[in-house]
């Protein structure tokens, strides 16, 4: 085999490995030049690796539910950044806002989320926990 005929084997090769990784971590889906904000309830909190998943159940005027999905990083991030699975339970109201998906489904990148208190206090929101001293 030649010089030439290696130096394009190996280059091939090398440009295909980092493939699925690119195409794992794109966020091109998402229309990052948008936002979103619903308000809803807690349907479910996936904490999981590599990307979480906040799934939101949201009525609109009618009263028909949509499960909204927002993704977030894995459970080690989320944790140093003060967010603890119990801060969203099954049925925590919570107003979220996200990049939406591009083609229009309900699922966003999830940017922030203010949990809606049972005694309509002052939204809480999740992105200043980060500011505090953890709990013990």
């Amino acid at each position: 085999m030649s010089r030439r005929t290696q130096a394009a084997v190996v280059l091939g090769v090398l440009a295909v490995i980092p493939a699925p990784a690119l195409a794992h971590h794109s966020a091109a889906m998402f229309d990052e030049r948008k936002t979103i904000t619903v308000e809803g309830e807690v349907r479910e909190f996936q904490l999981t690796n590599p990307h979480s998943w906040l799934l939101v159940d949201v009525k609109d005027k009618d009263g028909k539910v949509t499960t909204w999905g927002f993704e977030a990083e894995g459970p080690s991030t989320l944790a140093r950044a003060g967010i603890r699975p119990s801060d969203f339970k099954a049925g925590t109201r919570l107003t979220i806002t996200g990049n939406p998906m591009k083609d229009g489904r309900p699922a966003a990148i999830w940017v922030s989320a203010d949990v809606i208190t049972g005694n309509m206090q002052p939204h809480e929101t999740v992105a200043t926990r980060q500011n505090r001293a953890p709990r013990k």
